[in-house]
């Protein structure tokens, strides 16, 4: 079968995914452009003698290239292999996605227009004559909807059409002005002979009248640059004279604006007034300025509370099956060090990873309902002031809100962000929200030093501290290293429309596997890292001393015997307590000589400012791997072995005896605020794009931590 690929190219929120769905019958399928973290979906149909395969590239307003997904866009756009444009237009805003219609048509490529939401577009009173526009722009236009499905095989029947088809030219005109000096310039490559495999004379001379760095670096390298130099001169002077600006950007808009407006009123044709849609009618309470900001804090307090209430009950169940699993697979391994590893270390680091997933698949699902109801740029828009102030973007809100659940996707989402400047400074400051897998050490100290009643507040209080710890460090990273002018607000209104299920479950689906992909891949790694070097290397010397001591305590020991017979309780229970206590001190000695605890005494003088002992120590660097490996290490270090959790009696009651409070705000203050884990430190270098960035997010976090953490310290120590 023939191959055809088709990009599919549209302004944000004009329904591409959906139509792709509509057209393959099946989900869109996620994966990543060589090379970038920059998502892609493709999504394939068969039929006739063709095999298409539809590429659904990131959405873009214009190909004057700004943010990553729109690069990527442009970039294929122009040097990727593919053999028809399919671009997707929203009928119910139809000038607006002209602008970027006759971008594409600059690009002389073969091109299919769809004229999507056809049905919204009808209920509006909106009629687009599809017929007449195909004849003004020589490209095919058909007015779809992919909601429910209407006209979508003569869609692919026209796809087809123009793929057999030799190239037509789309006839996109300038003003009388503009044609004259581009015609000047395409005679003149003519009379040369000149010609290019990717580009036509047109494109060129469009090109080199809208003063396109690529055009102009291919011509540079031509020996006829030196006689069209001046002629293209005298057709920029005679344009800037003639738009009254030398300003080019401003020229290109107003060109392709006047064509656009021009086709819009030849098109479309309105039957009736609607004086107040439904959109307009929500906005006048969701972004009220009085109710819209409280409106949307309780909207995020309720996507929290199901985040970690809802998610809670197939946590304790992944938990205790993993642990099930860990117990029954070890049973059957008769050596030793295979069975710490596979089941204190594979299948526990699988563990820790597979138990947020609920958490993650619940936020997700929140986001993508706001994403896709269309409330989510109103979010951003509600912010946008307020986010100002600390040098923050509106568009900020989205991956800030998302690293409550994970810093992994919110790296990833800081993507939307156009400036550079504005992007790294979204990112490094993400790591101040306390993503799900602090949470279990919060819940531990907040247990272990507060009373039950207090405990929530608390944290609730850790949560809002680090966000403000975040602003704070962003205003001090804006008016420092990352310094600029701020980029305005220009964010699209979308319609409010009720969410596709199958979109839904495509995004969920989609971004839980990568979840697991990418951050299982590197904690599974970091923990079986972890369980080495706090399995080895063993001391036989410590094991058998307290082999000795163990069978010192056997009732056939008379001391211990007659001991025990001055004791209340039964004689078994205290051998067995007595027994327990002697094998944690044999395994905290053990842990002490362990690679592990080299490195805990090693930078336990680092630490020693802020009330950490070697064991606190250690236990931050763990945390490096995972947060929630934090509990368990502390668990093994202060002699209760490593099946603890979170809400264990009695790792709170031996942490209480062994860390001062002081000593315990200090390292929640720590933990609130260093690097994220390695999976998301890893993800973070990809989105930075430089080696830098990273270098100096660690040593951000890190810096920022350790004061932090000394000030709490230190100015508690005082007031004691």
């Amino acid at each position: 079968m023939q191959k055809i690929v088709i990009a599919l190219v549209g302004q944000p929120n004009v329904g591409k995914s959906h139509l792709a769905n509509a057209m393959s019958g099946s989900n869109l399928k996620i994966g990543n452009f060589a090379g970038v973290t920059v998502e892609k979906a493709t999504a394939r149909l068969k039929t006739e003698d063709f095999a298409i395969e539809f590429i659904d590239l990131p959405g873009l307003y214009s190909l004057e290239d700004f943010s990553a997904d729109e690069k990527v866009t442009k970039d294929f756009l122009q040097k990727g292999e593919y053999d028809l444009i399919l671009n997707v237009v929203d009928s119910t805003n139809l000038e607006r996605n002209l602008m970027l219609t006759t971008e594409l048509m600059e690009l002389q490529r073969k091109m299919v227009i769809a004229l999507n939401m056809d049905d919204e577009a009808i209920k509006e009173g909106i009629d687009i004559d599809a017929e007449t526009m195909s004849k003004i722009l020589s490209v095919p236009c058909v007015r779809v909807s992919s909601k429910i499905k209407t006209n979508i095989d003569i869609l692919i029947d026209q796809i087809l059409h123009v793929t057999k088809n030799a190239f037509i030219a789309p006839k996109l005109v300038y003003s009388d002005e503009v044609e004259e000096q581009l015609q000047t310039i395409v005679r003149f490559l003519e009379d040369k002979h000149f010609a290019t495999p990717h580009f036509s004379n047109r494109q060129i001379a469009v090109g080199l009248l809208w003063q396109k760095r690529e055009i102009y670096a291919l011509m540079h390298e031509q020996p006829l640059y030196v006689e069209l130099h001046p002629l293209l001169n005298n057709a920029l002077g005679h344009v800037y004279m003639y738009a009254q600006s030398e300003d080019i950007e401003e020229i290109i808009n107003r060109q392709h604006g006047a064509f656009s407006a021009g086709l819009s009123a030849e098109v479309l044709h309105v039957t009736k007034v609607i004086r107040k849609n439904l959109t307009q009618t929500i906005d006048a309470i969701l972004i009220h300025k009085l109710l819209g900001l409280p409106i949307f804090i309780f909207l995020m307090w309720g996507l929290f509370q199901l985040t970690f209430t809802l998610g809670r009950i197939p946590m304790d169940w992944i938990e205790a099956s993993f642990g099930w699993l860990a117990e029954t697979v070890g049973s059957t391994i008769s050596n030793e060090a295979m069975k710490s590893l596979i089941a204190d270390g594979i299948i526990a680091g699988v563990g820790s990873v597979v138990m947020f997933l609920p958490n993650i698949m619940i936020l997700f699902l929140g986001i993508a309902l706001l994403e896709t109801t269309g409330y989510m740029s109103r979010a951003a828009f509600l912010l946008d002031g307020f986010f100002h102030k600390f040098g923050l973007h509106g568009k900020s809100f989205v991956p800030l809100v998302t690293g409550f659940g994970c810093s992994v996707p919110a790296y990833m989402a800081a993507r939307t962000l156009k400036n550079k400047k504005d992007r790294l400074l979204t990112m490094f400051i993400i790591g101040f929200m306390s993503c799900g897998a602090r949470l279990p050490v919060y819940v531990l100290f907040a247990g272990a030093f507060f009373e039950e009643t207090m405990a929530g507040n608390v944290l609730f209080g850790i949560y809002i501290t680090g966000a403000l710890l975040g602003l704070i460090a962003a205003k001090i990273l804006r008016v420092s290293a990352f310094k600029g002018e701020d980029e305005p607000f220009v964010m699209e209104m979308p319609k409010y429309r009720l969410p596709s299920l199958k979109l839904l479950w495509f995004v969920v689906y989609s971004k839980s596997l990568m979840y697991i992909k990418k951050a299982g891949t590197f904690i599974l790694m970091a923990s079986m890292l972890i369980w080495f070097i706090s399995s080895y290397p063993k001391n036989s010397l410590i094991e058998e001393e307290y082999a000795t001591k163990i069978e010192a305590l056997q009732p056939s020991a008379p001391e211990v015997e007659e001991a025990t017979k001055t004791v209340e309780e039964d004689k078994s229970a205290s051998l067995e307590e007595a027994t327990k206590a002697l094998e944690n001190e044999k395994r905290e000695k053990l842990m002490a000589q362990t690679y592990l605890g080299m490195i805990g005494k090693t930078i336990e003088p680092a630490f020693a400012p802020l009330g950490f002992d070697w064991k606190m120590s250690v236990a931050t660097f763990s945390g490096l791997a995972a947060k929630e490996v934090i509990v368990s290490t502390l668990g093994v270090l202060y002699s209760l072995g490593d099946g603890v959790k979170e809400d264990d009696g009695s790792l709170r009651a031996i942490i209480t005896a062994n860390i001062s409070f002081q000593s315990a705000m200090a390292f929640i203050v720590f933990v609130m605020v260093y690097l994220p884990c390695l999976a998301a430190t890893a993800v973070f270098a990809k989105e930075a794009e430089e080696a830098r960035y990273t270098v100096y997010l660690v040593i951000f976090t890190f810096a920022t931590a350790w004061v932090l953490a000394f000030l709490t310290y230190q100015g508690l120590m005082l007031l004691a």
